[in-house]
């Protein structure tokens, strides 16, 4: 009998430890706790873009790396820096005040010119790294690669995204 209990205990102990594993401090399930990230690809050919997992150094960075999902949309205060980083960068000068297009492409959909931009993993690869099509990087340490902390980070990355959706109807986390 007593083997039949220790059996037993020793069932639920493992069962409980292997649960444990699978949370966040939170306490919920989520890519980051088990070390998973999002992979990124460059928009010009598809090919992998290594970007240093340290410089998701907020919480809705981290959220975004693990999920893909920009936690910033519909944060207002959010959403209004993103605004003035946009303006900023000189992101005005080629997509116009509200990012509708001028000389370079509008980015509000609901037809991009790269169409993986209609999601938030997409349009961040696309800012982060540049395209075939004129625009360079503008993360950091590649927009002036001279300079390592010149460029956007990836917090004020999805500030600018959370704001440029506010401009069209794709809200790019679907």
């Amino acid at each position: 009998m007593s083997k039949v209990k220790n059996g037993v205990l020793l069932m639920l102990l493992v069962s409980a430890l292997t649960a444990c594993g699978n949370k966040d401090s939170a306490g919920s399930d989520t890519p980051a706790a088990s070390g998973k990230a999002i992979e990124f690809v460059t928009t010009q050919d598809s090919s992998p873009l290594i970007i240093n997992a340290a410089l998701f150094d907020t919480p809705a960075a981290k959220e975004f790396l693990a999920t893909g999902k920009n936690p910033y949309i519909g944060n207002a205060e959010a959403e209004a820096k993103g605004k003035k980083i946009f303006q900023l960068y000189s992101c005005t000068q080629c997509h116009g005040p509200d990012a509708k297009g001028q000389v370079g492409p509008g980015l509000v959909g609901p037809t991009f010119k790269y169409p993986k931009d209609a999601t938030n993993k997409g349009m961040f690869e696309t800012i982060w790294h540049g395209t075939n099509g004129g625009m360079g990087a503008k993360g950091v340490g590649l927009m002036d690669p001279t300079d390592p902390k010149n460029g956007i980070t990836p917090d004020e990355l999805l500030k600018v995204i959370a704001w440029i959706r506010t401009q069209g109807t794709v809200t790019g986390n679907e």
